[in-house]
């Protein structure tokens, strides 16, 4: 007997005449995967492939990354600067000349008028890292506000904060290959499968060779919440009342690493008062959690040779997002699981070059993690670009997240935004609206010309995308890589290193700084600057880079590599070299859903689409398996209100509503909704956005909704149609 079929019908590829392959590093998440684009005889893009020995992604790619040669193509790329003088007048096509000169000669005279800090800079965690350093030097050293953020406050800002009270400073400590020795993994707020496929695929192939547990807490059942051993589907916002009860029991059963706490850390006496009030039985009650299982939980971690947490959105966007990332560290600290195979505290970085903005681009302090309060750091830059230190603030300015209510205020009255749509990203997008409309000046640059905060603008500059370049982006891990220049910039589209240098030449004060004009040379010069610094660049090259398919720093000069671990001497960033064990008590500021308003809304990603949609919106085969917002509600809280699967819902926060298409499903309780928050109709328009009193990161997981069937389902689908084209 024959099983199956007698003839199969094989899996074919079309051969698409690729007769070149090019070298780069993928331009979307933080994971960091070296792949390849293929050209065909006309040197267009046709093609993209994950590179084989490439230690990240050794040949993998995820959806995005597999189709990300057609960005190349896609619809609505800028062809050239576009001028108005007033936001409800059309655009007109410029030059580059006129449009840079009108956009110094604003920003000069607004400074004049309001003061230096009147305009206001907001970046990205998506260009090179060349370019933020170069940026970095126009707004520090030549502009001179210190109104001055990127986007990665959205994002990362928590974890930033996290590490500096902790250790000393900044730095993810681990590696992707902590799986391979972790015994307990415990992840917060992280959907791998969904956010980073092929960190998840490292899991699943460490999985493969030992058995460990993974622990994932999450308020939703998320795919990675079903591959675990454990679920803890914790109430929003709780996070840091499960920490505490984690050490609780850790302390409380003599589970902790006594020799590395004496030897490494300070505030151990303090920390432990702390928690000591979170005995399991009292934080159930707050967090959700079973307190026997919080014991387990607890138990599991502490005896394990080497235990591993990871997390992202789901602790970083919370009111006490700081606070929960020292507490996790914290955890780590104790159970002397820092600095070692398997054992670190690693956030898992959202956009493909966050950690570029947080090592160079000044934001923050000024480049290399030097900080702008150390007297000595702002002389050391000033010599190196010629500048005079007086001209440096001597404290960071307003973050991202302040610096729109600024505007609100009339205390700015320019913004330049670089890669970045807060139209999309910022919540309480009603707000933000009226906020843009506030302005004397807005300047938009961007590879598309359509995005949403092109609306409010009088300048729009179009850049080249991340494969129209060169240099360098780090990821998650802290492994630096290569982005060769792929193709030729669209049409009339410049590199963001070439625009922020013809900025500095029209200010008297940049043309008195050396610019360099390629990549390479400004790559020499963080080498230079990060030589002897814990983030040491000196051992790197462009071409030793691609070489080795990326390098992690610290790679000193004459390494022959780069080091996969900080803290691996048990030494810190604080003046004494230990760490800090911070006692943080709870403190219940969040909105909550009520007898008004019942639900919780919580927001996240969805393996198809990057963050504002600007670039997967446009790829028709990423976009059509994600085409629309929707919602994913629970069948019984459906049936209470009447609202049927794949019908429209109408959902009312006390910001603003919107409506969408309903999924049923119990992967979400009985009181919560979940959106993907890619669809700028949508999700933020009712988000609250409260602020972590450290990252000033805002929390857009955890707010409180109503809901009630649309009244008029045909016209809510053609109104839901209509949103999914640029």
């Amino acid at each position: 007997m024959l099983f199956g079929r007698r003839i199969k019908n094989p899996i074919r590829i079309a051969d698409k005449g690729v007769v070149d392959w090019k070298y780069t590093t993928c331009g979307y998440c933080s994971t960091g995967c070296s792949i390849e684009v293929g050209l065909n005889a006309a040197g267009k893009a046709v093609s993209a492939r994950g590179v084989g020995d490439a230690p990240v992604n050794q040949g993998k790619l995820c959806i995005k990354g597999i189709f990300e040669h057609e960005l190349f193509n896609s619809a609505n790329r800028g062809e050239t600067p576009l001028l108005r003088e007033k936001p409800i007048d059309p655009y007109r096509k410029a030059g580059w000349d006129e449009a840079l000169d009108r956009t110094a000669a604003e920003f000069q005279r607004i400074q004049e008028k309001y003061g230096r800090d009147s305009v206001a800079i907001v970046s990205t965690g998506q260009i090179l890292t060349e370019e933020f350093y170069t940026l970095g030097k126009l707004v520090r050293g030549v502009i001179g506000t210190n109104n001055y953020d990127g986007n990665t406050t959205l994002c990362m800002a928590s974890a930033v904060s996290g590490y500096k009270r902790s250790f000393g400073s900044d730095g993810p400590p681990g590696c992707y290959d902590d799986f391979d020795h972790t015994e307990c993994l415990l992840a917060f707020g992280s959907n791998l499968p969904e956010q980073h496929p092929i960190i998840y695929w490292r899991l699943k192939m460490a999985l493969e060779k030992r058995k460990f547990p993974v622990i994932v807490v999450d308020p939703r059942v998320t795919m990675f919440a079903q591959m675990a051993d454990i679920h803890l589907p914790i109430t929003p916002g709780t996070d840091l009342v499960l920490l505490n009860a984690l050490a609780h029991v850790i302390l409380k059963e003599g589970l902790e690493d006594r020799a590395y706490i004496d030897a490494h850390t300070t505030g151990f006496e303090e920390f432990a008062t702390l928690v000591a009030q979170y005995d399991p039985t009292t934080s159930a009650a707050i967090c959700g959690i079973d307190e026997d299982t919080i014991r387990h939980v607890a138990r599991l971690y502490a005896i394990a040779g080497a235990a591993m947490t990871i997390w992202t959105m789901g602790i970083n966007q919370s009111t006490h997002g700081s606070d929960s990332v020292v507490a996790i560290n914290s955890l780590n600290l104790i159970t002397g699981n820092v600095g070692k195979p398997g054992g670190t505290p690693l956030s898992i970085t959202g956009q493909c070059n966050a950690m570029g903005t947080r090592e160079w681009s000044s934001c923050s302090g000024l480049p290399g993690y030097r900080a702008l309060e150390k007297q000595k750091d702002r002389e050391t830059i000033a010599e190196f670009w010629g500048v005079d230190p007086e001209f440096f603030p001597k404290t960071r300015g307003m973050f991202m997240t302040d610096i729109f209510p600024a505007m609100e205020t009339g205390q700015i009255k320019a913004l330049w935004l670089v890669a970045t749509n807060p139209m999309t990203s910022m919540p309480n997008i009603p707000r933000i609206r009226k906020t843009l409309q506030n302005l004397e000046f807005l300047v938009v640059q961007d590879a598309y010309a359509d995005v949403e905060t092109t609306k409010y603008a009088h300048v729009y500059l179009p850049a080249a995308l991340w494969g129209e370049k060169e240099g360098v982006f780090t990821n998650t891990e802290r492994r630096v890589n290569l982005v060769r220049k792929v193709m030729e910039p669209h049409g009339d589209c410049k590199p963001d290193l070439w625009i922020f240098n013809e900025m500095a030449r029209r200010f008297e004060r940049g043309r008195k700084i050396r610019f360099p004009e390629t990549s390479a040379q400004v790559f020499d010069e963080m080498r230079k600057l990060s030589r002897g610094r814990m983030l040491d660049y000196s051992g790197l090259t462009h071409d030793r880079i691609e070489q080795q398919r990326g390098i992690q720093w610290p790679c000193p000069e004459g390494a022959e590599t780069g080091s996969p671990r900080l803290y691996t001497d048990g030494v810190f960033q604080h003046a004494d070299g230990r760490a800090k064990l911070i006692p943080l008590p709870f403190v219940d500021n969040n909105e909550r859903p009520d007898r008004q308003f019942p639900f919780w809304l919580n927001s996240g990603r969805v393996v198809e689409h990057f963050h504002t949609r600007t670039r997967t919106g446009r790829i028709g085969n990423v976009n059509k398996f994600s085409p629309t917002p929707y919602m994913e509600m629970n069948p019984d809280s459906a049936r209470e209100l009447g609202i049927g699967h794949m019908t429209y819902a109408r959902l009312i926060s006390r910001r603003g509503y919107a409506v969408v298409l309903v999924q049923l499903t119990h992967r979400v309780p009985h009181d919560m909704v979940f959106i993907p928050f890619h669809f700028h109709e949508c999700v933020n328009q009712l988000t609250l956005g409260l602020l972590d009193p450290y990252s000033r990161q805002p929390a857009f997981k955890q707010c409180a909704v109503k809901i009630e069937p649309a009244t008029d389902q045909l016209a809510a689908a053609a109104a839901n149609v209509a949103a999914r084209s640029f």
